[in-house]
């Protein structure tokens, strides 16, 4: 039998104060925030300074002595000029829109696949290869991404239409791993979901740097990513997050099926577009060549 005291009183109002105070919830924002500057600034940083041989060049004339000590400013607008000038390009904006929608759904996929797999087969009760899909995974990514450079196909008039075809086999791969509750299916559909991924990212990587000089790969391939990462940020507060509709993970997959099969539609129609316009193109010249020989 406890005899109260002093010391039971303390205990007792000390648990009766730690059940009924509220703990803060931690502030994820700024971190993620100042994770995504630092990423963004970081990957922007150009391998080989540039500005130096723009002064020394034709265009300013100066000598090293002369040389003044770069500005702020004068760097910012550098790079403005050259982020405008770079995007300007319709086919690099093409390319680069898929690689910021398609790398925030894929970070969300791989990130959260695990809670997914538990869901289907829970670790507590068999034996689980998750490591392993990891591994066979990258593994066949890699060998994709070797045979890609044997595919003879003309990028710039059908980049559009098959990023449109293999966003849908993402989204169908994304949709079966949710809905099928069997876990070598669960295996099965995420090793095709990475496979398709890679190929695509290293297509788009080539066709981004093929419409670029070396001196703006930092800065296209930096903005891409930083793009990315905000989009993560957002989709992550909005669907997983508490604060946000803190949806079940289910939910979550058939969100992110939904999401790639959204950029399907939308690259589907660009290329359409795309197509008949340089369908029409042809049909003009042909027309004219005749007019001429006539």
């Amino acid at each position: 039998m406890d005899v109260p005291g002093p010391v039971s009183r303390r205990a007792a109002a000390a648990t009766a104060l730690l059940r009924t105070a509220r703990v803060p919830r931690e502030c994820w924002f700024l971190p993620t925030a100042l994770l995504c500057a630092y990423g963004f600034f970081a990957s922007l940083r150009p391998s080989e300074p540039f500005l130096t041989p723009y002064l020394l060049g034709p265009d300013k004339n100066l000598t090293e002595r002369e040389e003044p000590t770069p500005e702020r400013l004068l760097v910012l607008k550098v790079l403005w000029d050259d982020f405008l000038m770079c995007y300007s390009s319709r086919p690099l904006l093409c390319w680069s829109v898929w690689w910021a929608l398609s790398t925030c759904g894929y970070f969300q996929v791989v990130n959260y696949a695990q809670g997914l797999w538990e869901t289907v087969m829970p670790s507590r009760d068999a034996a689980i290869y998750n490591g392993g899909v990891e591994a066979v995974s990258t593994l066949l990514g890699a060998v994709a991404v070797f045979v890609v450079g044997y595919i003879k196909i003309s990028w710039s008039t059908w980049g559009e239409m098959m990023l449109s075809l293999f966003s849908l086999l993402i989204a169908a791969a994304v949709y079966i791993m949710d809905t099928v509750q069997n876990i070598w299916v669960c295996y099965t559909s995420y090793v095709v979901f990475r496979i398709i991924y890679m190929l695509l990212i290293t297509i788009a990587t080539f066709q981004i740097a093929a419409n670029l000089s070396m001196e703006r790969y930092a800065l296209v391939f930096g903005v891409n990513t930083f793009i990315a990462l905000v989009l993560q940020t957002l989709l992550t507060l909005i669907v997983v997050d508490a604060s946000g509709l803190g949806l079940e993970i289910t939910t979550q997959f058939l969100i992110y099926a939904g999401y790639f099969a959204l950029i399907a539609v939308v690259f589907l129609a660009s290329g359409s577009v795309s197509i008949m316009k340089k369908c029409r193109k042809q049909e003009d010249a042909e027309s004219s060549s005749r007019v001429t020989t006539l």
